[in-house]
């Protein structure tokens, strides 16, 4: 990186007259986490390793999910009895700088979260299997008509003597084609756009009546759309309460959107760094072109970028252990940010390369893909501009009324 990393911990401090202060310093331990992190994956995982495990069949390296989960202990961070989100936060930034493509969000953040919040004896012993690193877990929430939104459920789960029936279609559900096990939302009341009535199911992928079709998406990770048909299953899949996981969904949600802004602010350094380092060797009219006036103006706006959504991540990831508004809010404002910085100095590291950035060996280039995707994930700009313009005007009614 070309600033001195971020560090947190955000500790409250009384100064004179009650004045309070934050401290933003790692502690020991957070730092003798992203270097041992960062050691691993420099000795493991370098852009070459990652671009050849993106092309093989299976897309990903199983060894380096074992080691990640047995040699570091990273998984316990997010899928453990507490949440970690500082930690996390780390992990995940160290994630995006090194491009790693193993399902780590999918599984460890927003499975292991949702887990840990339903409780219950199946769900905590599919979360002990995430934390051995034996269980990899995707969710299934997104149907063809949910536009980000995490209510709208068509899919449904009835009764069917002492279990369920599952029918309904689920699409662009990341980590699926790796996955052992999934949650599967279906409605159990009410109507596809009411937030009552949807409930969380644990699926085995191979059970019958679930049809997974695969495919890779631009980031060179993998992707599924499945369609479930008479999938008959126990009363213990059900997880959580019955009826109520949307308010689990958006918690999980949030920390989803805090995490991958992490790993946003990690891709959008690498690709500044990148760039920075390629205009210092292209040289044009006898010198590099580093030194010429309006790129250095852009790779400063880019810069500026960054350090927006790198502050916008880190409120988003300090208010998931407060109230549900005010961690909605950060999420949003997050997204909006992260989603501005991925485009801005994606597409500006991209031109700035000239033709290299449009090589598959140049390593911007899938950075860039990275960032594209993340951009959208989760939520694109204007969906969560949406949810902020909504909270402004309830605020305002609110006041009004009062």
């Amino acid at each position: 990186m070309i600033v001195a990393e971020p560090t947190i911990r955000l500790n409250g401090t009384n100064v004179g007259d009650g004045e309070s202060v934050m401290d933003f310093s790692f502690s020991d331990e957070q730092h003798q986490l992203r270097a041992s992190l960062r050691a691993f994956l420099g000795d493991h995982y370098g852009f070459a390793e990652r671009r050849a495990a993106s092309r093989s069949p299976e897309g990903w390296w199983p060894d380096i999910w074992r080691g990640l989960a047995t040699d570091l202990g990273l998984f316990d961070l997010a899928a453990g009895p507490a949440q970690m989100p500082i930690e996390t936060m780390i992990v995940m930034e160290e994630f995006g700088d090194a491009l790693v493509g193993e399902p780590f969000l999918e599984t460890v953040v927003i499975a292991g979260g949702l887990l840990r919040e339903a409780g219950g004896a199946a769900a905590e012993a599919l979360r002990a299997g995430i934390v051995a690193g034996d269980a990899i877990v995707a969710l299934a929430w997104a149907e063809p008509e949910s536009r980000h939104r995490l209510h709208a459920v068509r899919s449904t789960a009835r009764r069917d003597g002492a279990g369920w029936r599952l029918d309904g279609r689920k699409v662009v559900v990341s980590a699926a084609p790796w996955a052992s096990q999934l949650l599967v939302t279906a409605r159990i009341g009410g109507s596809p756009d009411e937030r009552p009535g949807i409930g969380l199911f644990i699926v085995d992928p191979a059970a019958p009546g679930v049809r997974t079709t695969a495919y890779p998406t631009i980031d060179g990770r993998r992707a599924a759309d499945i369609l479930l048909e008479d999938v008959h299953l126990p009363d213990d899949a059900l997880i959580g309460a019955e009826g109520g996981a949307i308010e689990m969904l958006e918690k999980a949600r949030d920390a989803a959107i805090a995490a991958i802004g992490a790993e946003a602010v990690g891709v959008t350094g690498r690709m500044l760094q990148d760039t920075i380092d390629f205009t210092r060797q292209r040289r044009q009219f006898g010198v590099p072109i580093a030194t010429f006036q309006a790129l250095r103006h852009r790779m400063a706006d880019m810069f500026i970028r960054r350090e927006m959504a790198m502050s916008a991540v880190y409120l988003a990831t300090l208010a998931l252990e407060r109230d549900a508004p005010e961690r909605a809010r950060a999420a949003a404002t997050a997204k909006v940010a992260v989603g501005e910085a991925c485009r801005f100095v994606g597409q500006n590291a991209i031109q700035l390369h000239g033709g290299m950035g449009m090589a598959d060996e140049t390593a911007v280039t899938h950075y860039f893909r990275r960032a594209t995707v993340i951009e959208a994930e989760f939520g694109t700009v204007d969906c969560h501009l949406a949810r902020l313009v909504a909270w402004r005007r309830e605020q305002g009614a609110s006041r009004f009324a009062a």
